[in-house]
This record gives structure tokens, C-alpha cells and sequence, in this order.
């Protein structure tokens, strides 16, 4: 029997490498995705069949329940609010973990903790509870509730005694196996994982939400070291490993440093703040257009690439989106999304949202592949794109974002910028691209606007 639950978890574990190895590519990622729910589902079985489980009823009732649940926010869960979600589900992960260590504690008598044991249950607990709270507060940013990074009197000062603090009370507790200490560790743990991400800024938040990712699968590693089974052990690690690639990626392309966003609190600090210039930066010359206008540019080019970003997340402008490059196309025009890696608020934003609306896998191009194109642009629309699409960020080495990799949407013919208004990003400075010669700004609401927009190439 021991062999043939090994065997369904190396079964398992490949699906998950498989299904991982599908995400990569928003071509293959539903595949991905199915291939690594039937691995956990593998996995959950051979568990269930290996342990001897005194009543499957509150199992049975656990996983109807929080099926139940899973399924009606993956159904109602508005693309737009994706990111919290990830969130979320991040920190469950966290708090199950804490849950399990706790409860494995307990019911384990201390002549069954070996040394690897305690250190594992341990490890559990301590990054279980910091994904948690780091979690919780990741969501209430991404919800709009202090979006900016905190900054407490002393914080950084603060961190670093609570670390120091959780580090001995791990020490202590392995070494005594007090309940009490576990207890304190749990404690200070929650209140680390608060310090940690209230610092960070919603600039951020697409590395936060990649780390925080990591924690949960480091943390589920652990747990399954404490209960012994070598599929949560498995997946747990390459969840983990997956996250610190994907956090390390979202750093390269905004150009900052791991440490930077843990402990740099925001993008931009106080003192390049007081030299960035205010509206006076765009005074007499901006140019603005109208519908009609920007229907007419259309009508003439031959090539047309669209940049989205946060603003057409939060118009909800998907689909219309696709409908304008749908009209484009059966004028015979050739329509290309350009996607930032970084371009909304957690790693991939922008492709699913985009998927929601059935944009063709094929139309989606990475950053590096599109670059090279915008030269042979006639027109690129960027919808509601801000510091991703800032030339500053390439040729203004005073610019506090200098050397991020952007979208250099500034060499197509024309760019047609549709946003609210000359708000900065989250970066918090004036975009260079809105002044450009080559440049209109097209104000309003993103899903309005190309509502009008699609209404006026129709009247051509």
C-alpha cells in the first residue's frame, strides 16, 4: 500500500510540473490549470486512502462546504478583482498551515517530536502565520484601503526586533516544546506579516502577491514535513520555488531589487518627491482629441497595437476592447496587444482579463517581442498604461524609475493615450509620453471612450 500512495504522489508531483510548465503561456494555462487540479485531486485521495481517518463525515462535509464556496467566487469573482482574490487565497493557505501545526502539536505527545519534527512545525507556523496577516493586508491595499505605503514611527526598527524576536521564540520552542511559546510565536508572527507589507506601496503589489505566494507553498513544505506526506512536501516546494521566480521577474522588469520593495516601503522616496514638478509639467503641452479624430487615424493605418493597463481594469474595458480590435481587423487592419509584465496589480493581470474577453492567445505579445515592433506602428492606443509606457524610464537618468523596462509605445507614429486624466501613476510621477509630439490624450472613461470611439469608425 505504501508503495502505491508513493506512486500516486510521484504521479501527482508530475502533474503539477506539468501544469505549472501549461501556465507559462496564457495558450496552454487552462490546460496548465486543469492538468494541476487533477494532481491535487491525486494527491488528496492517496492521502485520505494512506491515513487512517476515524470518520470521513467532517471531511466530506469540510470539502463540500469550502467547495461550495470555491466554486461560487470563482464564478462571481469579477476579473477586475482577481488580484484581491489571489490575495486571499494566499493567506488561506497561510492560515492553514498555522491551523495544521497548531493541531498537529497538540495531539502529538512529546515523546513523538523529534528534532527535524519541531523545526518543520516550527517553520510552519512561523511563515504560515506571517502569509496571513502579509496576505490580509496585501488584499486591503489592493481594495483601496491605505493603497500607500505606512509608514510607522520607527518601523523599520520595529521589524527588525520583531524578527529577532520570532527567530529566539523558534529557538526557545524548539528546544523546550512549550505551547505557551508556540503560542507567542504564532502571535509575534501575525504581527511581522502586517509590518512587513503595510510598508510596501501599491506600485508593489505584483511582487508582493508573487512572494506572498511563495510563503504559502513554503509553508505548506513545511506542513507536510510536520504530517509526513510527501505530496504536500512536493507540491509545497514547487509552489515556493515557482514564487521567488516569479517575484524575481517582477522585480527585474521594475527594475528593484527584492529587498528594496520589502523594506523600501514606496517606489519613489520623500526626497525625489520634493523635486518631481506637479501640473506645471504639462501646462501648454498637452494635446487632446476627440472620437472622431482618432477614428480617422484608424482608418488610415495598417497597424494598430494596444497597450492596457490598470485603467482598463478598472473601467471594466475588456470586452469592449476586444470588440474595437475586432471592427479593426474587418477593415482589414493587423491588431496586437502589447503586454507589460507588471502592467496591473499581480503578475499576469492584464492576460486574464484579456482572456476573459476572448482575445485570441496570438494577439498577445510579451514586452520584449513587442518592442521592436512600435517602430512600424501607425497608431498605439494605451489604455489607461502609465509608468510602464514613461520614456523617462529609458532616457532620463534622474527619473526615480530610470532603467525599468517599459513599453516603448513612444516610437510608434502616433499614440493615443486614453486615461481619466493627467493623474500620475503609481510611481507618482508625470509621464513624458503624455507631452510627446507624436502624443494625443483622449480623457475619459476607458470602456466609454472606446464605446464612442467604435461608434465613430462605424460612421466613417
Amino acid at each position: 500500500m505504501t508503495q502505491l500512495i508513493n506512486l500516486a504522489y510521484l504521479v501527482a508531483a508530475i502533474l503539477f510540473i506539468m501544469g505549472l510548465k501549461g501556465l507559462s503561456s496564457p495558450k496552454t494555462a487552462v490546460r496548465g490549470n486543469m492538468l494541476g487540479a487533477l494532481g491535487m485531486l491525486i494527491a488528496i485521495v492517496a492521502t485520505l486512502v494512506d491515513k487512517q481517518v476515524l470518520s470521513f463525515g467532517w471531511i466530506i462535509a469540510g470539502m463540500v462546504v469550502g467547495g461550495g464556496i470555491g466554486a461560487y467566487i470563482a464564478r462571481t469573482v469579477k476579473m477586475t478583482a482577481m488580484p484581491e482574490m489571489v490575495a486571499l487565497l494566499n493567506g488561506f493557505g497561510g492560515g492553514a498551515s498555522v491551523l495544521v501545526a497548531l493541531s498537529q502539536f497538540i495531539i502529538t505527545p512529546s515523546s513523538g517530536r523529534p528534532l527535524v519534527w519541531m523545526v518543520a512545525l516550527t517553520l510552519s507556523a512561523l511563515i504560515g502565520s506571517v502569509t496571513l496577516t502579509g496576505s490580509v493586508v496585501a488584499w486591503a491595499k489592493l481594495q483601496g484601503y491605505g493603497e500607500a505605503a505606512m509608514k510607522l514611527p520607527g518601523q523599520g526598527l520595529i521589524r527588525t526586533v520583531l524578527g529577532v524576536v520570532v527567530l529566539a521564540l523558534g529557538v526557545v520552542f524548539v528546544w523546550q516544546g512549550s505551547g505557551w511559546v508556540l503560542a507567542g510565536l504564532v502571535v509575534v508572527s501575525l504581527a511581522l506579516g502586517i509590518l512587513l507589507v503595510i510598508a510596501i506601496g501599491g506600485a508593489d503589489m505584483p511582487v508582493v502577491i508573487a512572494l506572498l505566494n511563495s510563503y504559502s507553498g513554503l509553508a505548506a513544505a513545511a506542513t507536510g514535513f510536520v504530517l509526513l506526506n510527501n505530496g504536500l512536501i512536493i507540491s509545497g516546494s514547487l509552489v515556493g520555488a515557482s514564487g521567488i521566480i516569479l517575484s524575481q521577474i517582477m522585480c527585474k522588469a521594475m527594475n528593484r531589487s527584492l529587498g528594496s520593495v520589502l523594506f523600501g516601503g514606496a517606489m519613489v522616496s520623500d526626497e525625489q518627491k520634493a523635486s518631481i514638478p506637479g501640473k506645471e509639467f504639462y501646462e501648454g503641452k498637452v494635446k487632446s482629441c476627440g472620437a472622431e479624430e482618432v477614428a480617422m487615424l484608424l482608418e488610415d493605418a495598417q497597424k494598430v497595437v494596444i497597450a492596457p493597463g490598470y485603467g482598463l481594469a478598472v473601467a471594466q474595458a475588456q470586452y469592449v476592447t476586444q470588440e474595437l480590435a475586432t471592427v479593426l481587423e474587418k477593415r482589414g487592419v493587423d491588431v496586437k496587444f502589447a503586454i507589460h509584465p507588471v502592467a496591473g496589480r499581480m503578475p499576469g493581470h492584464m492576460n486574464v482579463l484579456l482572456a476573459e474577453a476572448k482575445v485570441p492567445y496570438e494577439k498577445l505579445v510579451e514586452m520584449d517581442n513587442i518592442n521592436p515592433e512600435f517602430a512600424q506602428t501607425d497608431v498605439t492606443l494605451v489604455l489607461g498604461a502609465n509608468d510602464v509606457t514613461n520614456p523617462a524610464a529609458r532616457d532620463d537618468p534622474s527619473s526615480p524609475i530610470h532603467g525599468m523596462p517599459i513599453l516603448e509605445v513612444d516610437k510608434s507614429r502616433t499614440v493615443i493615450i486614453i486615461k481619466r486624466s493627467l493623474s500620475p501613476g503609481f510611481a507618482g510621477i508625470p509621464n513624458r509620453l503624455f507631452i510627446n509630439d507624436n502624443s494625443l490624450m483622449f480623457f475619459g472613461d476607458a470602456k466609454a471612450v472606446l464605446q464612442d470611439l467604435i461608434r465613430a469608425i462605424s460612421e466613417l
